[in-house]
């Protein structure tokens, strides 16, 4: 029996991991607030759209915590029964004009799965919608068949509309982490993220069949589950993979499986049937691509349709898969490009992450490249998972050794950080080292180190003079380019900068809300740059709290010194978490004191 946050968090190898906690809520704060505030007093309500299993039955729930409103639903069992969404709220053999009359005087009607609704119960939503006197929550699934009335309200015309995006990879990374109840390694919350597509419900289906059937394994060396080799056949994936497992034509049966295991590269256009192709790809089963190859058009559908061969079927298209080492150099060499251009843009790179996901060694030379490139982005503990699948293979590489020491340590967990990329002396570089460890004195506040230094025009070079000079509207500039580039850490460093930097007070709380947002999404990053930016962020009680949290004090010790109730502290915490980024008190060190560590 779990018996501390610690037992939970580290449970031993050989034992089973501990029960799963509630699914949790995280991110959507501003959404939260945005349909608060169109529920309030005066307001007409709103239409929440968005792709199945984005999260908004969750969102409203969340949103309308205590209050006191009546809700519907859309089912497919009511869709032939006049008013069967509304059968717990309307008697019997009741007219549209009646119905109107009856829930008009409801003062928040919330109705769930809008596009399942009968033409009766859309039609009363729309006249409720006309009418005004009822606030109404209208919760529409996009990409599905919906009946006009409800059609009609989804154009935000009648009631204005929020339309939800997919959960983006910054807070599915916690949610997965706490729903998990054990630290996910970096590669593996991005594979689920990916093969879920922003599907909420197929995440937790998946993450659930992960840990039922021990497919979480614990990395080597570090506090971190991950997950490698077939994606779980689960009833619910094979749900989600319907469209191609249903597809029992042999010709396009046989296609969808080469294509399948010929992942993760594509194949050429001319090497299958073009008829069969045009039929799968009208149903927007394959991808054709302008360099004449074809794919799969769903990141889930591979595995999937691996994952239910048969054996022998397997093995033959297994051995016709083509060989990836080119590509896999092709990848490389275009990471590094980006990284001596100084543009870090997201860019695929398929075959690398299909070598992890399979298990397959992964050669260092790619792994340290992968790493540096990931870390640029801001991206620390993947940079530090890519380094560690380069020393599974070679454990003396020096490159990947480099780039797990610098990436663990800048997201605090270790206690110094190494030396830079390069040679710095008391005056500027000894030799002619990497631009961007010449750019660490511009990280470090010492920009007079880099001026003159760093190649001429290039980004770098600017944020050193714009440093050098304590000009924040320069310093925003650059933040926006760095961001651009895809170098989030960076520019979050840069806004952080300009805060100090700023005269006019209210350009200096922009740029500190920028740099908070940037930070947060560079995975739990600790540098100079960015010490003690956070804890700005929260009111004068949380920050009371979180620094005695972050000393040790539990929940009720909190609450005796300032006599509060430790509901209250717990409370003030988790608001604390939501605005820092944090999942739990294990980040709140840093948060409190200024890292003494130097980046590199």
């Amino acid at each position: 029996m779990t018996t501390s946050v610690r037992d939970a968090r580290s449970p031993h190898p050989s034992r089973p991991l501990p029960l799963a906690p509630p699914w949790p809520f995280t991110g959507r704060e501003e959404e939260q607030e945005l349909v608060r505030r169109s529920l309030a007093a005066g307001r007409p309500g709103l239409v929440v759209t968005g792709p199945a299993g984005c999260g908004r039955t969750r969102l409203a729930a969340e949103a309308l915590r205590g209050t006191d409103c009546a809700r519907a639903a859309g089912t497919p069992e009511a869709r032939d029964t006049p008013f069967g969404a509304f059968a717990a709220l309307l008697p019997g053999d009741v007219g549209l004009h009646r119905a109107v009359h009856l829930l008009g005087g409801v003062r928040l009607l919330v109705v769930d799965d809008a596009q399942l609704l009968d033409d009766a119960s859309a039609a009363l939503v729309h006249q409720l919608a006309v009418q005004g006197r009822t606030r109404l929550l209208v919760l529409v699934t996009d990409g599905v068949p919906a009946p006009g009335a409800v059609a009609r309200l989804r154009t935000g015309d009648l009631l204005p509309r929020l339309a939800l995006e997919p959960l983006p990879a910054e807070e599915t990374a916690p949610l997965l982490t706490a729903a998990a109840g054990v630290p996910l390694e970096a590669l593996t919350l991005d594979r689920l993220h990916r093969l879920a597509g922003g599907d909420l419900r197929l995440l937790r289906d998946l993450l659930d069949a992960l840990r039922e059937r021990g497919l979480l394994t614990r990395v080597p060396g570090a506090d971190e589950w991950r997950w490698r080799g077939p994606v779980p056949p689960t009833p619910a994936l094979r749900e989600r993979a319907a469209p191609v497992l249903a597809r029992t034509r042999p010709d396009e049966r046989e296609v969808l499986d080469r294509l399948a295991f010929a992942e993760p590269l594509p194949l050429p256009v001319d090497a299958l049937d073009l008829d069969v192709l045009e039929r799968l790809e009208a149903d927007g089963l394959v991808h054709a691509g302008e360099d004449g190859t074809v794919r799969l058009a769903r990141p889930l559908h591979g595995p999937v349709l691996r994952a239910t061969a048969g054996r022998l079927r397997a093995r033959r298209l297994s051995g016709a898969r083509a060989r990836y080492g080119p590509a896999l150099d092709a990848e490389r060499a275009a990471l590094a490009d980006g990284i001596a251009r100084t543009d870090v843009r997201a860019r695929p790179t398929p075959v690398g992450e299909w070598l992890v996901a399979e298990g397959e060694p992964v050669p260092p030379a790619y792994a340290s490249v992968r790493a540096r490139f990931a870390r640029l982005r801001g991206e620390l503990r993947a940079a530090a998972a890519w380094a560690r699948e380069g020393l599974a293979a070679a454990p003396d590489d020096p490159a990947c050794r480099h780039e797990l020491a610098v990436s663990t340590a800048q997201s605090g967990d270790a206690g110094s950080m190494p030396g830079p990329d390069g040679p710095l002396g008391p005056d500027g570089p000894r030799t002619a080292p990497d631009p961007y460890a010449v750019y660490d004195a511009v990280r470090l506040g010492a920009p007079e180190r880099a001026v003159g230094v760093l190649p001429p025009d290039g980004v770098l070079a600017r944020h050193a003079e714009a440093l050098a000079r304590a000009d924040g509207p320069a310093l925003d500039r650059v933040a926006d380019e760095l961001e651009d580039r895809g170098l989030l850490l960076f520019a979050a460093e840069a806004r952080a900068q300009a805060v100090r930097a700023h005269r006019d007070p209210g350009a200096a709380r922009t740029a500190r809300t920028r740099a908070v947002a940037l930070a947060r999404r560079c995975q739990g990053a600790r540098t100079p740059a960015l010490s003690g930016l956070a804890l700005g962020e929260l009111t004068a009680r949380q920050r009371q709290i979180v620094t005695l949290a972050a000393a040790g004090l539990s929940n009720r010790q909190i609450a005796e010194r300032l006599t509060l109730s430790v509901r209250t502290v717990g409370n003030h915490l988790y608001g604390a978490y939501t605005r820092l980024g944090a999942s739990d008190r294990g980040a709140l060190p840093w948060l409190v004191e200024a890292p003494q560590t130097q980046p590199a």
